[in-house]
């Protein structure tokens, strides 16, 4: 049996004026399924490097990457996919959503800032990331493996 090791990720928690932003990485509206913003990490790069890079290809906005907040992994149980994602808390430093801005790659299509209250009518993943995002800075959460979902 061929040996694949995990894809490790990295994501940005970012609340701005109490509004956590996230976006939706499914094109053509293939999934409502909403993330915080990041992506693979790529070797060579810091992770805070991968960080700033993966925010700005899909929001344009810049960033300052903090301290880690969360560990969370998926995987699909009919392959070999299984994904690590590290969550930083990041603050904005330049930019602002702009119905203009596009990701490179096409992935992302939707981006937007969502109210806690907002986050209880929509799906997102992991489920505990309004609680880790609207919680004080601090300790470091694990959410345990689960299967992806679409």
């Amino acid at each position: 049996m061929a040996h694949t090791s995990p894809r490790l990720a990295v994501r940005a928690v970012i609340l701005h004026e109490n509004r956590l932003l996230l976006v939706n990485a499914w094109p053509e509206g293939q999934s409502d399924l909403w993330c915080a913003p990041g992506g693979g990490a790529e070797r060579g790069q810091s992770l805070p490097d991968n960080l700033m890079r993966e925010v700005y290809e899909e929001t344009g906005l810049r960033i300052a990457v903090g301290a880690p907040c969360l560990v969370n992994e998926f995987h699909d149980p009919a392959s070999t996919f299984h994904q690590v994602d590290v969550y930083f808390r990041c603050t904005i430093t330049a930019g602002a959503l702009t119905d203009a801005w596009q990701d490179p790659e096409g992935i992302v299509t939707r981006r937007r800032f969502f109210t806690r209250a907002e986050l209880s009518a929509i799906r997102l993943k992991p489920d505990t990331l309004p609680e880790i995002a609207f919680q004080a800075p601090g300790a470091v959460s694990y959410d345990p493996l689960e299967p992806i979902i679409r």
